[in-house]
């Protein structure tokens, strides 16, 4: 197959997409999101798990089925412009940039702060720097090819699964576990809007599937692939996630579960320490280390994707969409991404991932379902009630986003609106749907 200059090779099957999706929700999910969601909904968060799992089924078929129609790099960025028009084209792109960068920022301090801990060294003057030593050796993987880094991606998520996999085995064998583990499963009349908060916040935990639409310009087959590739990783996770809860719940409470985060400890690590297993909570705490990097690594690759579709259009400078030609890498794109979450990092503003990616993903995955609507009888996969289910759940959960998070993230929109329109203007940029 002849490759056009600029082209992505497209080499990731099913396996390969399958593992970047892992790779991207194995994260802060499971090892932070599952306890932070059980103090708000208490026991019911395992039920929570399995709706905000459906929700994201929904949001990722809509996903699946137009990365199967137009197969590009760039995600929603790119069928915003295809289906709906430049504005929320962009918009989708600019708002999961910035948010996910500062994500990807949040994983670099999240994997040094946890290497930290398990070698026992202080966290004071090494955490940044050991932080963007992280960021640069996942970025030379980047640079070598999406072929090796779906090899060096499938070591650490196959780390990241085994641990998980050992909690759950460990908690269950050994663990100690409460009598009233679970019992109050449902959610009744006035915790039904803990749990429908619960339920936003552990539906963020899973969109990591959408790195598999990113990479929609690498994938083989994406008609077939994709569509495999994000029911598969999702089906993977919500077990992964549902056993993990229901594991700790057996061996704390959910008030317990959720103090752990709060005080700032890994809470899956505190929660090994009531197993009767020597060096259970250290293998936590290395799984916490793996996941971190695998978040890191697929953030990488889709973000700098992104930029690359970005760059192409002219809503960023085109020197952002060069593609090497032996290792067919946006090499110019990811070089300036790892040097945005390299700037995060320095910063420290760990919150700023946080405090955007509520409302950011639901915007991103609103435009999302907007884009699928949109698509003809020949070219939808599945029926159009999927994303009339994903359009209007992202809707209802944005009401449960902070007033303090909106404001913030409409600031974000209106920089860039406006940067939109000034590069237009320099670059040329595209301003009406694409062909």
């Amino acid at each position: 197959m002849n490759q056009l200059p600029g082209e992505l090779r497209r080499e990731l099957g099913v396996p390969g997409a399958v593992i970047t999706g892992l790779g991207s929700i194995l994260g802060t999910g499971v090892f932070v999101s599952i306890g932070i969601a059980a103090g708000v909904a208490g026991d019911s968060v395992v039920l929570a798990i399995m709706a905000a799992a459906v929700v994201a089924i929904c949001n990722g078929l809509s996903s699946a089925q137009l990365a199967a129609n137009h197969p590009v790099s760039g995600g929603t960025y790119e069928y915003g412009y295809r289906w709906l028009n430049s504005t929320l084209g962009f918009t989708a792109g600019w708002m999961f940039l910035w948010a996910k960068s500062a994500s990807a920022a949040t994983a670099a301090l999240g994997f040094a702060g946890y290497l930290l801990s398990l070698s026992g060294s202080p966290t004071s003057g090494f955490l940044v720097p050991l932080a963007l030593l992280g960021l640069v050796v996942l970025t030379i993987v980047v640079l070598w090819g999406i072929r090796r880094t779906s090899q060096v991606n499938a070591v650490i998520v196959g780390m990241t699964v085994l641990v998980l996999v050992a909690f759950i085995l460990l908690g269950n064998l050994a663990g100690t576990h409460r009598a009233d583990a679970l019992s109050e499963l449902w959610p009744t009349g006035d915790s039904l809007a803990s749990f429908a908060q619960a339920v936003g916040l552990m539906f963020v935990a899973y969109t990591g599937y959408g790195r598999i639409a990113t990479l929609g310009e690498e994938v083989k087959a994406p008609r077939r692939t994709i569509p495999i590739a994000v029911i598969v990783t999702l089906g993977v996770s919500m077990v992964l996630y549902g056993l993990v809860a229901v594991t700790a719940l057996s061996c704390v409470d959910a008030a317990t579960f959720a103090q752990f985060v709060d005080e700032g400890a890994a809470p899956l690590e505190m929660v090994a320490r009531q197993f009767d297993v020597p060096g259970a909570a250290g293998l936590m705490t290395l799984g916490a280390v793996t996941a971190m990097l695998g978040v890191l690594l697929n953030l990488l690759l889709g973000l700098s994707r992104v930029l690359l579709a970005m760059g192409r259009r002219g809503d960023m400078p085109r020197g952002l969409a060069a593609v090497t030609e032996t290792s067919g890498v946006p090499w110019t794109a990811t070089i300036a991404i790892a040097l945005l979450i390299g700037a995060m990092v320095c910063v420290g503003s760990v919150k700023l991932a946080w405090s955007f990616s509520a409302f950011t993903v639901l915007i991103y995955y609103a435009i999302t379902n907007a884009c699928a609507l949109r698509l003809n009888a020949d070219e939808r996969l599945y029926p159009r009630i999927i994303p009339v289910l994903g359009l209007v759940s992202c809707l209802t959960l944005s009401f449960w986003v902070e007033r303090n998070v909106w404001l913030a993230g409409i600031g974000l929109l209106a920089v860039g609106i406006v940067w939109h329109w000034v590069a237009c203007r320099l670059t040329g940029g595209q301003e009406g749907p694409a062909s």
